[in-house]
Order: structure tokens, then sequence, then C-alpha cells
């Protein structure tokens, strides 16, 4: 088994954090709000970011060589889901879970 960096353990959790408050915020305070919540470019990017975070734990806890390039692509789709979330309002928990994150992985990418 390769030796796991703390950087990289503490990345695995803010992925997985983040993973965990947009697909909750998503399914729960989003779907419930509805209006500019369930648009589809918010949903959309909310359920990309979800996404995105959970691969990148995957990646990282596979060891695998390929986790930075998705890291990279975690931290991009991770800002523009804080940014949605910030414009809507009422949903700080996302938008610090997603900048958290976001920084963690352009540390694992870098």
């Amino acid at each position: 088994m390769h030796q796991m960096s703390s950087d990289m353990r503490s990345c695995i959790e803010e992925c997985l954090r983040c993973y965990g408050a947009c697909l909750g915020m998503a399914m729960n305070h989003c779907l419930e709000a509805g209006g500019k919540h369930t648009e589809p470019a918010h949903f959309r990017i909310m359920m990309a970011c979800a996404e995105i975070c959970r691969t990148s734990a995957h990646f990282m806890l596979l060891g695998s060589p390929h986790h930075k390039h998705m890291c990279r692509e975690c931290a991009e789709i991770c800002e523009e889901c804080a940014k949605s979330c910030e414009a809507l309002g009422d949903m700080q928990e996302c938008v610090e879970a997603c900048r958290r994150c976001a920084e963690s992985c352009r540390r694992m990418a870098a």
C-alpha cells in the first residue's frame, strides 16, 4: 500500500465533506426551496460538484497518479459551485465547503 501524505488525507476529507454538502443541500434545501434553486444551471453545477468531489476522493484513495488532473478540475468546479450558491444566498454551508475543497484540491494538483 502506498504511503498517503497528510495533505492527501486532508484533501480526501475536504472532498468528501464537499460531496456531502453539495448533494445534501441540492436534494434537501434546493429542491424544497424551488425557484432559482432548481434552475438547471445552478442545479447542474451542484450535481457536477458533488460528483467531481466524490470522484477526486476516490482517485486519491486508489493511489492513482491521475488524481492531480481530477483535483485540478475539482478545484475549478468547486469555485464555480461556490459562486452559484453565493449568488443565490442562504447556502453558506455549501459555499464554505466548496471554497475549502477548491483550496485543498489546488494544493494536491500543484
